[in-house]
């Protein structure tokens, strides 16, 4: 899988918004050439809702694991909640990692995200044959759960 195949994936989800930062579009020089993903319908960035999804291309300070500095690494991250972070990787998100765990620089593994673990979210490094069809499935289920949370936020509102 390439950062333009998880895209594509992505932008085909309803009531998707797909920020891609550049040079000149204001946002800040290290997130230009990642991807966020947030649902979205009326095409505006929500003020107070995360991503349920990104796409990394290099390393921020304070999340080195992963080791994207090497040639063509990246790095989608996936927001997938509680109960499927337990099923996927054993323990809650706030548990210590368990002995044995995957290191978060392998490539086409599914981990806990080196950060955001403690969030529900999980990752992989240059998804590949091993981890394809769950990368899409887990994009789907998180694009999901956001819908699910901006429809109740909706209700609360309207």
């Amino acid at each position: 899988m390439t950062t333009d195949d998880i895209i594509a994936f992505v932008d085909a989800l309803d009531g998707v918004l797909t920020l891609r930062p550049a040079p000149g579009d204001g946002s800040p020089e290290l997130a230009w050439g990642d991807a966020f993903f947030y649902y979205s319908p009326d095409g505006v960035v929500p003020a107070t809702t995360q991503p349920f999804a990104t796409i990394v291309t290099k390393d921020y300070p304070g999340d080195e694991a992963s080791r994207l500095d090497r040639p063509d690494a990246f790095r989608v991250n996936i927001a997938v909640g509680r109960d499927e972070f337990v099923r996927l990787i054993g323990r809650a998100p706030r548990q210590d990692a368990a002995p044995g765990e995957a290191d978060p620089g392998t490539p086409d593994t599914l981990v806990a995200h080196p950060v955001y673990g403690t969030a529900g979210w999980v990752a992989v490094v240059n998804p590949g044959r091993r981890t394809e069809r769950t990368v899409r499935d887990l994009l789907s289920l998180a694009h999901g759960l956001a819908r699910d949370r901006y429809e109740r936020r909706a209700g609360a509102v309207g």
